[in-house]
């Protein structure tokens, strides 16, 4: 096996013709240089060098590894200076798991962020439901989650992940053009106690949501319609079928065919967005500059 040190000395001697200038333009001792240059004929089983009166001459064999050596050298030097970028965080790839609207409201901006300020840095898109971005990062199946806080998440105290609060929004209340209470400006939840509801799967952390909100308003909600598409939802309630709760930015540039939006009064329920890594990533080079494009990249809401 031929030391890849040793073909800078090598080519340092091709391009000097004497060992003592190789030796000097690598800050070694003549003497070293001699050893190195002995162990690599020793190494590649040929003769590499012939010595005369007009310095250090490479053999036809030296010639052939010395082309060798430029592309080898070549090639650890390109190697350490994406070490030194990745170390830098100019360069690494980060897979972000992320529910859809997190993906359109700060995941997609956070990438134009980052193709301008660090465009070595690749990111990888995992859809994932608001339960499944969290288990996917402990179980390394992603870098960084971009999540919603529900019930049984992990806690906010756990010892394991590191949390960066993105933004937290407002669910509004969607019901027919048709039902008597949309020509409010705003409703109240116990207005709705006596409806069909629209809602998430359980499992979903808009669902834990939903229920609490009721919950808290006095009473639990009829869910007759169950769906994790919040355009499917919102085309249930504007056809009558029953009101639902959404969150606003999930409403954003929605087709609402006979649905009307109403804020809701009082203690609204909240959707609270984060991202998360597993704890100390978050000095992880190409991980730290992601972090602050999805932290500069949160929605404003109306």
């Amino acid at each position: 096996m031929i030391d890849p040190r040793r073909l800078r000395v090598l080519r340092a001697v091709a391009q000097h013709h004497t060992v003592t200038a190789a030796a000097a333009a690598l800050y070694l001792s003549p003497s070293a240089v001699s050893q190195q240059l002995a162990s690599l004929e020793s190494e590649s089983g040929h003769t590499l060098l012939t010595r005369s009166t007009r310095g250090v001459q490479l053999t036809a064999v030296g010639r052939i590894l010395l082309e060798h050596a430029h592309s080898v050298v070549a090639q650890l030097e390109q190697a350490e200076a994406e070490l030194a970028a990745y170390a830098d965080g100019e360069i690494g790839e980060v897979a972000i798991a992320s529910f859809a609207t997190g993906i359109a409201e700060v995941v997609a901006p956070a990438i134009g962020h980052l193709a301008a300020l660090h465009p070595g840095i690749r990111v990888r898109i995992l859809d994932a439901e608001g339960d499944e971005s969290l288990p996917m990062l402990l179980d390394g199946a992603a870098d960084l989650a971009v999540a919603v806080a529900y019930r049984g998440a992990p806690r906010e105290d756990d010892r394991r992940l590191t949390r960066v609060p993105l933004y937290a929004e407002p669910f509004d209340a969607v019901l027919s053009a048709a039902d008597p209470l949309s020509g409010q400006p705003r409703i109240s939840l116990d207005q709705l106690a006596d409806r069909d509801w629209i809602g998430p799967y359980p499992g979903n952390p808009c669902h834990d949501v939903v229920l609490l909100a009721c919950e808290m308003a006095g009473f639990a909600p009829r869910l007759i319609h169950s769906s994790d598409d919040f355009r499917a939802v919102v085309a249930l309630a504007g056809a009558g079928a029953g009101v639902a709760l959404v969150p606003r930015s999930a409403l954003s540039g929605m087709e609402r065919r006979n649905a009307v939006v109403r804020p809701v009064v009082g203690n609204a329920p909240t959707r609270r967005v984060f991202a998360a890594v597993r704890r100390g990533a978050e000095k992880h080079p190409p991980i730290r500059p992601v972090l602050t494009a999805l932290t500069h990249s949160t929605p404003t809401l109306p």
